[in-house]
């Protein structure tokens, strides 16, 4: 029982941190209507730079260089590539993603290779005893602070004017635009915060007991997609509880491995796609996604 209760703690809090990944994901589609395939590589931008900067700047002020640069390569997405083309192909924009993840995947393997780059986090290798139970510090501060980052994005989201201009511009673009919204700025708002909550994310996922930061990071990042799918791409919510299921099985499967082994290694990293998949089946638009109508 001590070993389930941890394995569903280190679940909770590995979809938590797949949680902020996908609400990057579903903040961009919902403002832009555009899936960025380049979110993984945000997240691995954003953690090197904190890696590397680290040891010069310390923690805090590299975390926050992190935080900068991937939120300024978001803005610079939207500004230098995406606002060249229609707004309403956004299906180019799309494959415009797709090779700017090339591109920095490209560019970060070449820097990396096949190192392990120390965070230096200041909670890294610190366990905490909570009765019976032995978490990583890393966990309970997940556990605590993410859902306090998500309150305070959900407000953003509900109570400025940017996270209004944003609902009326998925409403009625046409009209958000007529009543005088710049969409171009939404837009912008949007593809920086999704940079912000990667690099984010990505801090808790380098930090102990990962080794720290390594191109394997982007393939673990990679696993909030289908977060996104099942939760429903156009849903906060479903953001959220899209990368909770996916970060409580996969680490329920993975502990579980021994009594599993009929379904082969590395069943953890598989699973979110099976479940994927029979979400899909079920229901299309995902589990808090809006069903489209057409008229016929």
């Amino acid at each position: 029982m001590i070993r389930l209760l941890e394995l569903l703690v280190n679940g909770v809090s590995l979809g938590l941190l797949y949680a902020l990944i996908t609400l990057g994901f579903v903040i961009v589609f919902k403002a832009t209507r555009v899936v960025n395939f380049a979110h993984a590589s945000f997240l691995l931008l954003g953690v090197y730079v904190v890696a590397v900067a680290q040891p010069l700047l310390g923690f805090a002020a590299a975390a926050l260089l992190g935080l900068a640069v991937a939120g300024l390569l978001g803005l610079a997405t939207e500004r230098l590539l995406l606002a060249r083309v229609d707004r309403h192909n956004h299906h180019a924009m799309a494959i415009l993603t797709i090779g700017l993840n090339v591109v920095l995947t490209a560019e970060l393997t070449r820097r990396l290779g096949e190192q392990v780059l120390p965070l230096g986090a200041p909670w890294d290798g610190h366990v905490v005893h909570l009765g019976s139970l032995t978490l990583p510090l890393t966990v309970v501060i997940t556990v605590v602070a993410v859902p306090v980052l998500i309150g305070g994005l959900t407000a953003l989201l509900t109570l400025t004017g940017w996270g209004l201009a944003m609902r009326a511009s998925i409403a009625d673009a046409e009209g958000a635009a007529l009543a005088g919204i710049r969409l171009r700025r939404v837009s912008a708002t949007a593809w920086v915060l999704g940079g912000l909550l990667a690099t984010a994310a990505g801090i808790g996922l380098a930090s102990f007991p990962s080794p720290g930061v390594s191109l394997s990071m982007e393939s673990v990042a990679i696993a909030a997609f289908p977060a996104a799918i099942i939760g429903g791409f156009d849903s906060l919510g479903g953001a959220i509880a899209g990368g909770l299921i996916v970060g409580v099985v996969q680490v329920l499967v993975a502990g579980h491995q021994d009594s599993l082994a009929f379904l082969g290694l590395g069943a953890g990293d598989v699973v979110a796609y099976l479940v994927m998949i029979v979400v899909l089946l079920w229901r299309p638009s995902g589990l808090f996604g809006s069903k489209e109508f057409s008229r016929v």
